[in-house]
């Protein structure tokens, strides 16, 4: 570790050399780690229905696709448990090297998957379990990314430090959709993007892979985990603690989560590529404009998440989510009217008000689970409240909004399901108390587990 210091000045600048190190590391590996996780949502969305499931009618084809999108997220929480149980009893960094390398190596893969024209009813199963274990992977990432950048943190600025495994998600989209839009691009027109063109984003991953997995092998354990190790104080029982003691902790951080993932998944879930750009719908808009105004919109989700997240660090994280919380509303409720305008500004204009509230309520999602846990089952609890967050949210929401529409025959119905999601996270919010500058390590067990709602004593 980078933490003895021989004199004062000496010692401010080892410790900032390995903050900055460490934030670098976080937000580099999980913008990978995601990278990989949207290309299949993006891809997915514009040809998966021709290329795996095209014999189920394009109707089925397209719910199909959108459940291949949301099954890694029922897989998740077994990501989360299995990361989260040995990355309180191993150590963060160990969990963080391992998630990568599955998820870059899953990625690889269907990058060279042959389609259901080739090897009929293999193709869509195997896609199936590839995405799978992405889902896996997923579910132990972001635990281990966040508790990595937060608990090395200053105690002032554990928002803007756990704002950097946050960045990695809209950085990923930004990242997922650029090479898309470059690929249609370049290997338009005709059909060469669904014969081949898709697979190479899947394949760049392998580039990504090796980068980031040097990237993260670089960097040190986390110090609250090293604090844990020389007190032998590690618990045995981790997510038999967090279900024991802290049940309505992990529902409420469910609630969180699955407001900003049942919206942020409209654009990462592929749903609103596919709603925009699909030929048999509506409005059949160019799926390369659609991809540019889409990396637009990530660049802005990126943007509010680093605002918001500086925000908490002055003011509190309860006072700056509950106004994330109150964008998320606003968000689900413009959002798909302005987009059934059928016009390029109008499905900026929707995209832009979805990402703001995402983006402001995304940025204090990390450093609100990390203050909520103690230290001694903090991946735990801050990785399987995410994950089944995930699944109440994101997991299904693109094939829920698509189920809707084909119900109802308009976007209204989605609009009541977002401004839903949206809400509770609001209710969640208001439950919690407000923990910003709690102390993380080892020796505060006991303060970490006072008082953590309105109505606690």
């Amino acid at each position: 570790m980078d933490y003895v210091e021989t004199t004062p000045a000496q010692g401010a600048r080892v410790h900032s050399a390995n903050d900055r190190k460490v934030a670098y590391a976080t937000v580099i590996g999980t913008t990978i780690e995601w990278y990989d996780y949207f290309i299949y949502a993006a891809v997915a969305g514009l040809v998966f229905n021709q290329l795996f499931f095209a014999p189920a009618g394009p109707v089925m084809a397209n719910l199909l696709v959108f459940a291949s999108v949301g099954i890694s997220f029922l897989f998740r929480p077994l990501g989360a448990f299995i990361a989260g149980h040995y990355g309180d009893k191993l150590g963060r960094r160990l969990m963080l090297v391992l998630t990568l390398v599955l998820m870059g190596g899953a990625t690889a893969l269907i990058g060279l998957l042959p389609t259901y024209e080739s090897i009929g009813i293999a193709a869509p199963i195997i896609l199936m379990i590839l995405r799978i274990l992405q889902g896996i992977s997923a579910g132990g990432e972001w635990g281990g990314a966040v508790l990595m950048a937060v608990e090395h943190a200053p105690e002032n600025k554990r928002g803007r430090f756990g704002s950097f495994p946050q960045l990695g998600i809209p950085f990923g989209l930004l990242l997922a959709s650029l090479v898309l839009v470059i690929m249609t691009k370049w290997v338009s027109p005709g059909d060469a993007f669904v014969e081949w063109g898709w697979r190479v984003p899947f394949l760049f991953s392998i580039a990504l892979l090796v980068i980031g997995h040097w990237i993260r092998r670089s960097i040190g354990e986390s110090p609250v985990f090293e604090e844990i190790k020389e007190r032998k104080s590690t618990n045995a029982h981790p997510i038999r603690t967090l279900f024991q003691h802290h049940k309505m902790k992990v529902l409420l951080a469910i609630l969180l989560c699955a407001g900003t993932t049942g919206l942020g998944y409209m654009t990462t879930g592929g749903f609103i590529q596919n709603y925009t750009t699909n030929p048999a719908g509506p409005m059949a808009l160019e799926r390369s404009t659609v991809l540019t105004l889409v990396t637009i919109s990530a660049v802005v989700w990126a943007f509010f998440t680093w605002f918001s997240a500086c925000m908490s660090d002055r003011f509190g994280r309860k006072k700056v989510y509950l106004v994330g919380a109150a964008l998320q509303i606003i968000g689900g409720f413009v959002v798909f009217p302005l987009v059934d305008t059928a016009t390029y500004a109008g499905v900026a204009a929707g995209l832009f008000f979805l990402s703001m509230g995402v983006g402001f309520t995304h940025g204090v999602n990390a450093i609100i689970y990390t203050e909520l846990f103690p230290a001694s089952i903090r991946f735990s609890g801050i990785s399987i409240s995410y994950a089944l967050g995930s699944i109440c949210g994101g997991a299904f929401a693109p094939m829920i909004a698509a189920w809707l529409i084909s119900v109802s025959g308009s976007t209204t119905l989605v609009t009541v399901y977002l401004v839903t999601l949206a809400s509770l996270a609001f209710l969640a919010i208001c439950l919690l108390r407000d923990r910003t500058g709690i102390e993380l390590g080892a020796d505060f067990e006991d303060k970490q587990n006072e008082r953590p709602f309105i109505w606690s004593k």
